[in-house]
């Protein structure tokens, strides 16, 4: 017999998590004295929220199960946007909770809330640990629903007088539970790829559920083979590098490239796999379906049809159902096709400007430097607004898991938070997180947590001093209100309040400077193993190209015109 506390970590340990985030309280001491024994490093956040996010992060970067910790009552239902962040994403994460004895839930005790009830609306799983005896087994549990179909967040809950208890366990004799990898029905898998090849416009739609497959290089392969052009949504930057001579941008209302929109609009059959068609991707869906035919692939069957029906649908795990159509697609003859010519003359003809040197500097040339400053390794951090927007239309992927944005629900904040674990699973990786000055100022505090361990990264900040993207969306209002941030001469000094957290920061106003002050960001940060800023002064009214249909997006900056359909 032994502590059942020592039980959970021993399984936390074998599941693959080497780092948790999370804040110790009374209610939660038991695990902590667990984790004292352990190997596992523990990173004291100043946030339940922030330790959400980190842990997300975490799990973003290696793919394994994301952990953070908790005590009672108020760090449950701070951790309530993490849980949702990740159930939204498709992010397996645990979080888990400290809770008043069990005899004393219905007394209304310090801290006593059914985090249970709360967290089941954003988590696959949310349950109470009712016996000692259950300890290792709740928590293989919660690891393999993680993981399964659709991944996502669990939450446990740990009663005091719960985790005080002994239960028999043998480290030699448990190990993981198998995870399941639904295989797809070859009927459908030959289907598809028949309608791909007898297609004259075919594209290939990669979601967020080929970067947590791992089924890069199973994409690749698959349009190498059939000759088809390749686009992502957001959440799918890095399945496919973006210099491939296949790549046909990105299609959307507000991340998207002008050449991805119109390739869509060209296409006539769609293969979406690990897509969710987001709102934000599809906008008006009677212009989004068109006439073109769409199949669909995804592991959780109920995601089919879900926001329109596709013409056929696949349920499989992306890995298995792309490499099973790759092998299918090489028994067909190929067919020759000046389609992904035509895709290619639009990406050369339809681009946006991001050379510009005007001043105060337009949002365009930041992403610009960053492009050609940071190399292909590098992993970028992003969360919400005009920046994330901005990021998606200009900035440049080329690998999976390098490019990580919580994507549906968007909570302002993350990417301080999220960033910090990226480095603490992948400590020799050039990590970036491009912030608004909104957004930083949510979850600023996580700075502390990473000058506090020595975890080194790089904050760029666009600084508009504006809630940029509501401000945007008031215009049709005719209306300009309660978005201003600016103050006194210029706002929050976020130079000064970095040197208050021990870092280094540098404002940059030229955009001449923006080069130099990324590499000497770079420097500073490995010197000092500090997080470094870098605040960059944009347009305070500078807006993003937006609209509510594919074949209307705004542009506020000139363009050049459409190029011609081809034949």
């Amino acid at each position: 017999m032994i502590p059942c506390m020592e039980a959970a970590v021993a399984v936390m340990a074998s599941e693959g998590v080497d780092t948790v985030f999370g804040i110790p309280g009374a209610a939660i001491l038991p695990l902590y004295a667990a984790l004292l024994k352990s190997d596992i490093k523990h990173i004291t956040v100043r946030h339940e929220e922030g330790g959400t996010h980190a842990a997300d992060g975490w799990s973003r970067a290696t793919g394994k199960v994301g952990v953070c910790i908790g005590t009672s009552g108020p760090a449950g239902t701070n951790m309530i946007t993490g849980l949702y962040t990740a159930l939204a994403d498709s992010i397996p994460m645990i979080c888990i909770t400290g809770q008043a004895a069990r005899a004393k839930l219905h007394q209304e005790a310090f801290q006593a809330v059914d985090i249970v009830e709360i967290a089941k609306p954003v988590t696959k799983w949310a349950v109470q640990l009712k016996e000692p005896g259950q300890a290792p087994w709740v928590f293989r549990e919660a690891f393999r629903i993680a993981q399964s179909g659709r991944p996502g967040p669990v939450l446990i809950d740990l009663p005091i007088d719960v985790q005080k208890g002994l239960c028999r366990y043998d480290a030699e004799l448990d190990a993981p539970l198998p995870i399941d990898v639904p295989q797809p029905h070859p009927a459908r898998v030959r289907a598809a790829v028949e309608l791909l090849a007898g297609a004259e416009r075919p594209l290939i739609l990669a979601g967020g559920g080929v970067i947590i497959a791992d089924a890069a290089g199973e994409l690749r392969a698959l349009a190498e083979a059939m000759n088809v052009p390749v686009q992502v949504t957001l959440m799918g930057k890095g399945a496919f590098p973006e210099n491939h001579e296949l790549f046909a941008g990105m299609a959307g209302i507000q991340t998207q490239t002008r050449w991805g929109n119109q390739a869509f609009l060209e296409s006539d059959v769609v293969l979406a796999v690990g897509a969710r068609f987001g709102d934000r991707h599809t906008g008006d869906l009677d212009i989004y379906r068109g006439d073109r035919k769409f199949i669909h692939v995804d592991i959780e069957p109920t995601q089919l049809g879900k926001v329109f029906e596709p013409d056929l649908g696949i349920v499989g795990h992306a890995r298995p159902t792309l490499s099973a159509m790759t092998t299918a697609a090489r028994s067909l003859t190929p067919q020759g096709s000046s389609w992904p010519s035509r895709v290619a003359s639009l990406r050369g003809s339809l681009a946006r400007r991001d050379d510009f040197d005007d001043v105060p500097i337009k949002p365009p040339r930041v992403y610009r430097e960053i492009n050609e400053h940071y190399g292909e390794d590098t992993t970028f951090v992003t969360a919400i607004g005009l920046y994330q927007i901005w990021s998606g239309q200009f900035q440049h992927t080329y690998l999976p898991r390098r490019y990580l944005v919580c994507g549906q629900a968007g909570p302002l904040g993350w990417e301080v938070p999220a960033a910090l674990g990226v480095k603490c699973a992948f400590p020799s990786r050039r990590v970036v997180a491009v912030a608004g000055d909104y957004s930083f100022q949510f979850l600023m505090e996580e700075i502390a947590v990473a000058a506090q361990y020595n975890i080194p990264f790089v904050i760029v900040m666009v600084n508009n001093e504006y809630l940029g993207l509501i401000r945007q969306a008031e215009l049709p209002y005719d209306m300009n209100y309660a978005v201003d941030l600016h103050y006194g001469e210029g706002g929050i000094d976020h130079v000064k309040l970095m040197e208050a957290f021990g870092c280094a920061a540098r404002r940059v106003e030229q955009p001449g400077d923006i080069r130099a002050a990324l590499a000497w960001a770079d420097d500073e940060s490995e010197r000092t193993s500090l997080p470094v800023l870098v605040e960059i002064m944009v347009e305070r009214e500078a807006n993003a190209a937006m609209g509510a249909s594919l074949d209307a997006v705004k542009e506020f900056e000139p363009v050049p015109e459409l190029a011609p359909a081809g034949d």
